[in-house]
């Protein structure tokens, strides 16, 4: 449920971000930074979409594999958490590119993009752990199964 609640900040700041790109918004709130300096520049792009369209996108994906993560077939299986571990690790991939981008080529920091950064960041770990330790409850099963039958 953690990670369901990050990856849906996530998909508001995204939102939030897109709104701006499409004009909905006249400009950015941003306490820190220059984040439209960030999110008028070339690099806010990417096949022709907005960066913060593919973060939506990023973040739906993250907010269902939560979600179906938490029923209770998925309980001890460990299939939903290295989809969702593989799925962040790419976001966290993505996330040091642009934050690289930001500091060595446009040479402005968007807060909002930081904030990402470190949600995915967080659901990452959050996967990682959760898929190890349903890695050891299944293996805690297996053992008991194998224990049961030989008595």
């Amino acid at each position: 449920m953690v990670v369901a609640a990050l990856a849906l900040v996530g998909l508001f700041v995204s939102t939030y971000l897109y709104l701006y790109k499409l004009g909905v918004l006249g400009s950015l709130s941003c306490a820190v930074g220059s984040c439209e300096t960030v999110n008028t520049s070339k690099w806010a792009m990417l096949l022709g979409q907005p960066i913060a369209l593919w973060g939506i996108g990023f973040y739906v994906a993250a907010l269902a594999l939560a979600i179906v993560g938490t029923g209770a077939q998925y309980e001890h299986d460990r299939r939903v958490s290295m989809a969702l571990a593989f799925l962040s690790g790419w976001g966290v991939l993505f996330s040091a590119w642009l934050t690289y981008l930001e500091l060595a080529v446009i040479h402005a920091i968007c807060m909002w993009c930081v904030i990402s950064a470190c949600l995915v960041i967080a659901i990452f770990v959050l996967s990682v752990l959760d898929a190890r330790s349903a890695e050891h409850d299944g293996n805690d099963r297996n053992d008991r199964v194998r224990q049961s039958t030989t008595e």
